[in-house]
């Protein structure tokens, strides 16, 4: 069972950090057309009716002006394959968008292709929360890619990669694969880790 102790910042962060989660790149464009965007891990689904989602921007971070006044912006939930982008875009001082094949779209944000899930909001609301702020956004238009995403916990990256065979019980018997194998049934999916540090979690 899991032990209660008294209110302590760092036990929280070190809590916060053991929920696995996906990891993202937000991003938007400013009233003079530059471009801003952020690594995220606080994202999810808010509702269906209509189609909401929300990520979670540290007030000190240098996007912030432009986040909070953007009445649209693009959420992309990493493949593997973008580990790179994903610290880049997490380093504060970066040149985040030089060579990274973000593009366009038809108003003018950054968009990546070839990412797990891209998702086009507009903003539907924008909530203090704390020392960050909460970005409420419609969802628009969504494109689902091919490739599986990563999976953030405990302040690492777990890339979950193809193995050849399945999982087992304690008593041998063979398991449901671990996660989306494809076409294949007998493919599960195991995870490559490696550490990076993303945010206050």
């Amino acid at each position: 069972m899991p032990t209660e102790q008294a209110w302590d910042r760092d036990r929280f962060r070190d809590a916060m950090a053991t929920f696995p989660s996906g990891a993202t790149i937000v991003t938007t464009s400013d009233a003079a057309g530059g471009w801003w965007g952020f690594t995220a891990s606080s994202f999810c689904s808010v509702s269906l009716d209509p189609p909401l989602v929300l990520t979670c921007l540290a007030r000190s971070a240098q996007c912030f002006p432009a986040f909070a006044d953007a009445d649209r912006w693009n959420v992309h939930v990493l493949a593997h394959r973008h580990a790179d982008l994903a610290v880049r875009f997490a380093t504060r001082g970066a040149d985040k968008f030089d060579g990274a094949g973000f593009v366009p779209d038809a108003h003018g944000l950054p968009i990546l292709e070839g990412v797990s899930v891209s998702l086009r909001c507009a903003a539907h609301s924008k909530v203090d929360g704390g020392d960050h702020l909460v970005l409420m956004g419609q969802v628009e238009e969504v494109a689902i890619g091919e490739e599986m995403p990563f999976v953030y916990f405990r302040r690492k990256f777990h890339a979950l990669e193809p193995r050849g065979d399945q999982a087992a019980d304690g008593d041998g018997r063979a398991l449901a694969p671990l996660g989306y194998g494809g076409a294949d049934p007998h493919v599960a999916l195991v995870p490559v880790v490696f550490e990076l540090d993303i945010g206050w979690v």
